[in-house]
């Protein structure tokens, strides 16, 4: 397969252009932003980098083929036309999971089943045998069919980007992922010269990933991937992407990062968190309700994911806390607060309307993210928020 190749940076709805800003940041020009996803031009190196380095994408996909197909003949036969020999050994391990929408051929199973059927096929030609053991590297492959037309492509990440190794211990204690955290954060534009404060930060993951941001630390550094055991991603390239990586970390910046929850126990999964991400010194959380909070220095942000109260239960007891909120912005004139909410009322009950809203998806619910801006500090006048 020639290079460059065609890479893959998905998005969740809403965080393309964040994706796409990432990219840039990184290196990357002649970026397409298309929904769902960021495609970007690059060869075995920019996989590595792409997956240890990006921190709102989910995945890091390779397009194999993208083709018309209206029958199964055009699918089969576009699939098969692909050179999967020089991707994927003899014994090499590739399930095909797949996804239709608006096309002719919408049984995702028969879909699936004629895409493996197609690769087998090539590859019985090349390496003369009937049958795979599939017993060696992993080689998940999906085909993605959208008004007719079928993307093949293979994942290099594996599990999502989302799962940095940090929260091992901590599985279904976040209802934030940590590629929205991160967002959050870059969207702030906070930087590691002012204060941050999270008042809701629950088990820590918004205020872990932005000591990260500040240290420039790559997110995937603690994971692995599958594509390292792959022939055409020499482990050259994942030496070299990761030898950068750990050179570009800056842990010699001050952080001032502080957390408070009311939940005492959720404090102890905060700490345990950003202990193992190895910031168990620079992160302070503390057991406090919303309305004793008040984070110290100037210039400061505030970050914050505040319940959602989807139990009608408690939506009083939301109200409450983004009234709470606003009282504790009125004593901080300094600072710039941020806050990610599907209620339709979170400026009416903060007391002041946003400076500026963006609507972004946590999970599936539909939130905005209401971002109100603060005096930059004087200290730094070409800083812009």
């Amino acid at each position: 397969m020639n290079q460059p190749w065609t890479l893959i940076a998905t998005a969740a709805m809403g965080m393309e252009s964040i994706v796409a800003r990432e990219l840039r940041d990184l290196g990357y020009d002649n970026i397409e932003i298309q929904n769902g996803r960021v495609l970007f031009q690059g060869g075995p190196l920019d996989v590595c980098r792409a997956n240890l380095w990006l921190r709102t994408s989910d995945r890091v996909l390779i397009r194999m083929a993208e083709f018309e197909a209206t029958t199964f003949e055009d699918l089969f036969q576009g699939a098969k036309a692909v050179p999967w020999h020089e991707w994927i050994p003899a014994d090499g391990e590739f399930p095909v999971e797949g996804r239709s929408h608006k096309s002719q051929l919408s049984s995702v199973p028969a879909c699936q089943g004629i895409v493996k059927k197609a690769i087998v096929e090539q590859l019985k030609e090349h390496y003369h045998t009937e049958w795979f053991k599939e017993t060696g590297a992993y080689f998940r492959i999906e085909v993605m069919l959208l008004h007719d037309i079928a993307t093949i492509v293979l994942d290099t990440t594996g599990p999502s980007l989302h799962k940095r190794g940090y929260r091992k211990d901590l599985i279904g204690q976040a209802p934030l992922k940590e590629t929205m955290a991160a967002a959050l954060v870059l969207l702030s534009r906070w930087n590691p010269s002012r204060p941050l404060y999270d008042p809701c930060c629950g088990s820590g993951t918004l205020l872990i990933e932005a000591a990260m941001i500040g240290w420039n630390v790559a997110p995937g550094l603690r994971r692995s991937f599958p594509s390292e055991a792959w022939p055409l991603i020499p482990e050259s390239a994942w030496e070299e992407a990761r030898e950068e990586a750990f050179d570009a970390v800056r842990d010699d910046i001050d952080l001032q990062i502080m957390g408070s929850d009311i939940d005492k126990d959720v404090i102890e999964l905060a700490k345990k968190a950003a202990k193992s991400a190895g910031f168990g010194r620079e992160i302070k959380f503390e057991a406090l309700p919303v309305a004793k909070a008040r984070p110290d220095g100037e210039y400061g942000v505030i970050i914050t994911n505040p319940p959602y109260g989807e139990r009608l239960s408690e939506k009083d007891e939301v109200e409450k806390l983004i009234r709470q909120m606003g009282f504790m912005m009125k004593t901080l004139p300094t600072w710039s607060f941020f806050a990610i909410s599907p209620s339709r009322q979170f400026e009416h009950y903060y007391g002041v309307p946003a400076t500026k809203r963006r609507k972004l998806y946590n999970g599936n619910i539909e939130c905005q993210f209401y971002q109100y801006f603060g005096p930059l500090p004087p200290r730094k006048p070409r800083e812009e928020e």
